[in-house]
């Protein structure tokens, strides 16, 4: 399967499913990167109430060509901190953990951190002092070792002159020896050619081709165009991936429990793979015991949900023109599970690590409560996450997934004509779309210009109308067959399908009556198959 700006309110990372930027706003042309503009407010309708929400920004180019200057300076810049990151091995070093010390520890740190002393030089030959003397540390360089020799040797008093000589020897010896040693550094760093190490993520290696862009591009909007801020997500990001051992997780069998919970199903009409979350499954006792039950099945549950949106990435296409994000379809119906205090950490994790992989959420059968609750935790969203928000209320639901995808690839259950199993259509059947008038008798008609099988399937946005179904051969002596009597067809889950074999050459007819005073819309296909 967004990041939302870290509060304590629970259900911010409840909302998106898979994570959004953290903090965007919109840039100004010239002192900030921009990003384009959204189009104008809406209202979206749940039940009687009204919430205005913010209809999609147009999705931002990936294609370095079409970014605005300031996106492609950020770009840029970006780049070159992660190559530099690269090139010190900077994501596969663990950051070195701050040692405990004791007081008396810190205090000699501190000391330590002193300008330093000169060494100690006798001025007086006197017993009882170089029995008292404190002792010098041993000096790290060879040099001090040196004069320090030179200073005990001497067995006779050294007057004031004796003294500067040898603080000066001190002083030329330590010079050279570090102009020395700098040399050497500087010589070894000039025959150690730069090997930088190679990280890749999503199956994607950083700065490898095009492809990197994309990925550097879904951290830098994460973090409003700013290269450093963006750098310091990458390397968290990848830090949780070698933690979590993702390249593992991959292959692992989780089992297949949460199948009716998450899954993939078909595109937009742009495209993006759309993703199901039905957590009204959750209402099921069993299963929601089986996930949640004990810290082991939660754990399970998350590297079961990792692997999934994983693996679903990981059929995405990276290149700069390709589709590189999914759709986000949330059901509410039935169902508190979302805000339950187990699925947090899961959307937590997904928000942090998944940068700018939602195109669009879609919340479908939106109980009214949530208009007064969305209210609440929408202050906590920037402008970029709202504007992918879109929701609906149960009688809304359908028409406003058709808004986004083709009927042929909703889901039955959510008003479509797509079933699972073999059916008689494909996706590639044509979907006929007509309008019933309020309270009048609408018709459609089905040709057979031979005797052959007719085979057809029709959906009611809406539904609460009566249907029937005849057949009226062509013949004017023929008779008019009953196929289907007429009955009400009531709730979105109700798919009108039929099959009749016609003797000879005529017509099928379906009839719908909508006895409301709001016009329908009705979506059919058909299909002869020869006799």
């Amino acid at each position: 399967m967004a990041e939302a700006v870290k509060t304590e309110a629970p259900v911010v990372a409840v909302v998106s499913d898979v994570p959004e930027a953290e903090k965007v706003e919109t840039c100004a042309k010239e002192s900030v990167v921009p990003v384009p503009e959204a189009e104008p407010v809406k209202d979206v309708v749940v039940e009687d109430a009204k919430v205005t929400a913010t209809k999609s920004f147009k999705e931002e180019s990936n294609v370095v060509g079409d970014l605005p200057d300031p996106c492609k300076k950020a770009l840029d810049e970006l780049k070159v901190l992660v190559q530099e990151a690269l090139n010190k091995h900077e994501f596969s070093a663990p950051a070195a953990p701050a040692p405990v010390q004791a007081p008396e520890e810190k205090l000699a740190e501190a000391s330590v951190a002193a300008p330093e002393t000169e060494l100690p030089v006798v001025a007086e030959c006197k017993e009882e002092e170089k029995d008292a003397a404190t002792p010098v540390p041993a000096p790290e360089v060879a040099m001090e070792k040196e004069v320090a020799e030179v200073v005990v040797e001497k067995e006779s008093c050294i007057d004031e002159d004796g003294a500067k000589k040898i603080e000066a020897i001190q002083e030329t010896i330590v010079k050279t020896e570090v102009a020395s040693a700098a040399a050497c550094a500087d010589a070894a760093a000039e025959e150690t050619p730069v090997v930088p190490e190679k990280v890749s993520i999503w199956g994607i290696p950083l700065l490898a081709d095009d492809r990197s862009d994309v990925i550097l591009l879904k951290f830098l909007r994460a973090r409003d165009y700013k290269p450093k801020e963006a750098l310091t997500m990458l390397k968290n990001v990848v830090a949780w991936r070698k933690e979590f051992d993702i390249e593992s997780l991959l292959n692992e069998d989780l089992g297949n429990e949460q199948e009716k919970v998450v899954y993939m199903h078909g595109v937009d009409k742009e495209g993006h793979p759309v993703c199901y979350n039905a957590f009204g499954e959750y209402e099921n006792k069993e299963l929601c015991d089986a996930t949640f039950s004990d810290a082991e099945k939660r754990q399970k549950f998350l590297r079961w949900r990792i692997q999934f949106l994983e693996r679903s990435i990981r059929k995405l296409d990276f290149s700069p023109d390709g589709i590189s994000t999914f759709v986000q379809v949330v059901d509410m119906k039935y169902s508190l599970a979302p805000f339950k205090k187990e699925l947090r950490h899961v959307f937590q994790v997904l928000q942090d690590n998944y940068p700018e992989f939602v195109a669009k959420q879609v919340f479908i059968n939106v109980p009214w409560w949530y208009i007064a609750f969305y209210k609440v935790i929408n202050p906590f969203f920037t402008q970029r996450t709202k504007s992918k928000f879109v929701f609906a209320g149960p009688s809304k639901t359908t028409e406003i997934l058709f808004k986004y995808i083709a009927p042929e690839l909703v889901p039955v259950q959510y008003g479509g004509l797509s079933r699972e199993g073999e059916q008689e259509f494909t996706v590639s059947d044509c979907i006929i779309e007509e309008i019933i008038k309020p309270s009048c008798e609408h018709t459609i008609e089905l040709p057979a210009s031979e005797a052959c099988t007719l085979v057809w399937e029709a959906r009611v946005v809406g539904c609460e109308v009566s249907y029937g179904a005849e057949f009226v051969p062509s013949a004017e002596d023929g008779y008019t067959l009953i196929v289907q009597k007429s009955r009400k067809i009531t709730g979105d889950e109700s798919l009108i399908s039929g099959r009749f074999k016609c003797g000879e050459a005529g017509k099928v007819e379906l009839k719908f009556y909508n006895q409301s005073s709001k016009k329908k819309k009705v979506l059919y296909r058909f299909k002869t198959i020869a006799a």
